[in-house]
């Protein structure tokens, strides 16, 4: 297979004016101010303290952006084989012009002040979409943002659930949903209605979807009357004191009143399923997290039986649990696999999952790719590996192996590029 072959197809894929369909974008400040908001990210952090950094010397009280980007430069060395260092080097070249080979100690300075002052330009996010090629975001929405003050065509609001089905046992969370929908919740039946003013609030903002993020261990079931009411009436009464059972109870209940909700409003559910939260405590800020391979899409089968008018696109955290989710999205109609989140996001296992999926699922039920992003900054590094890999994928296996037409390859990297989020979440102007 000719490298210019790989080349040709990556350039017409990355000509595509994109969506990103999941993203952590704060719409109120969604580009970065300093290359602090940028080696902030999560993943550096992260393998930084996995390579010998205290967690402290980043997580002092008032500690100066520079200061931080300084203690952090230190532990960058370590990770210049990660896929993630690949990310940083090219942010700082096709934004802030950097040419050198790393980030040093000796040339991170004069890059940290490139950046401020790039970052400073008021057309400073436009420019980065532009550059980009994003037209628009999906976010993630708190359930009672008020969605106010940003352009919702750009920046689309996404109605984010963890809390209503795991945290509602919370005096803070209940007294939330409560000022958010104007409601007094007394049973079931006014918790239901009180939900379905969320939704009508966030369908009225032009929400796409429903998402929740799901632990291994939770299975999907419709509770009975009489259990909803007890769930309701004593988590109500005793909050976090409730019965245990109680509580789970409830957020069963949350859980499938969210899935009719979305059948009624025809919003998709995004499911984000077997992450384990907290299970190394002493791991820095949104790094202490990992996955389960014990989960399995067969505790969903009640979710994807009863409600086959939900679109549930589904992103699980390993690549272990790929070949299942191609296997789902292979017999119901309903399920879709999207992306390739969190721990499966490094080129090895989306090559393998990525080829998968195209081998084996029909071609209009494939989300490829969504970046998961706190800055935009990061869309162009992540979705440009994400491209390259598909672009060798569709020259390997379907031009060279299966004799596809360039035209015909590159056709479908469209359309799991941008028209399947079209399809699934749309439609969207297009430029």
């Amino acid at each position: 297979m000719s490298d210019a072959l790989r080349s040709r197809l990556f350039d017409a894929l990355n000509a595509l004016e994109l969506i990103d369909p999941h993203t952590h974008i704060n719409a109120h400040a969604p580009a970065s101010t300093t290359l602090a908001d940028i080696l902030g990210y999560h993943y550096y952090t992260e393998l930084a303290h996995s390579a010998g950094m205290p967690r402290q010397r980043i997580a002092e009280p008032g500690l100066p952006p520079k200061e931080k980007v300084a203690r952090l430069v230190e532990y960058l060395g370590a990770l210049e084989n990660t896929i993630q260092s690949s990310w940083l080097i090219e942010m700082a070249r096709e934004f802030f012009g950097f040419r050198d080979e790393a980030i040093t100690s000796g040339n991170w300075e004069s890059l940290y002040d490139r950046a401020a002052a790039a970052m400073s330009r008021p057309d400073w996010t436009a420019q980065v979409l532009k550059q980009s090629k994003l037209s628009a975001v999906f976010l993630t929405n708190d359930f009672d943002d008020p969605l106010s003050g940003f352009d919702t065509s750009v920046y689309i609001p996404c109605l984010r659930t963890d809390d209503l089905v795991f945290h509602l046992a919370q005096d803070a969370v209940r007294a939330r949903l409560e000022r958010a929908t104007g409601s007094t919740v007394r049973n079931a039946d006014t918790l239901r209605a009180a939900i379905g003013k969320l939704f009508e609030h966030f369908a009225n903002r032009g929400a796409r979807a429903c998402a929740i993020s799901l632990p291994p261990d939770f299975s999907p079931r419709q509770l009975d009357d009489a259990a909803a009411t007890a769930a309701v009436d004593d988590v109500w009464r005793h909050g976090t004191a409730a019965d245990a059972s109680r509580q789970r109870d409830l957020g069963h209940l949350v859980f499938w009143t969210l899935a009719e909700y979305c059948a009624d409003f025809k919003l998709p559910f995004d499911l984000m399923i077997g992450v384990n939260r907290g299970v190394y405590a002493g791991g820095v800020f949104q790094g202490r997290d990992l996955y389960d391979s014990r989960v399995s899409l067969i505790q969903y089968r009640e979710l994807f039986n009863a409600f086959p008018n939900v679109k549930f696109p589904i992103s699980v955290l390993a690549s272990v649990t790929n070949q299942e989710l191609v296997s789902y999205s292979w017999i119901f109609p309903n399920v879709f696999t999207n992306a390739h989140w969190w721990y499966s996001n490094t080129p090895t296992y989306i090559e393998h999952d990525a080829a998968a999926r195209l081998e084996a699922v029909p071609r209009t039920k494939q989300i490829g790719y969504y970046s998961d992003m706190y800055k935009l900054e990061f869309a162009l590094p992540k979705f440009a590996m994400y491209k390259r890999i598909l672009a060798k994928i569709l020259a390997e296996r379907f031009v060279v192996d299966r004799g596809w037409r360039e035209e015909r390859a590159v056709a479908l990297g469209t359309q799991v590029l941008r028209g399947n989020v079209d399809a699934i979440f749309g439609p969207f102007a297009r430029a």
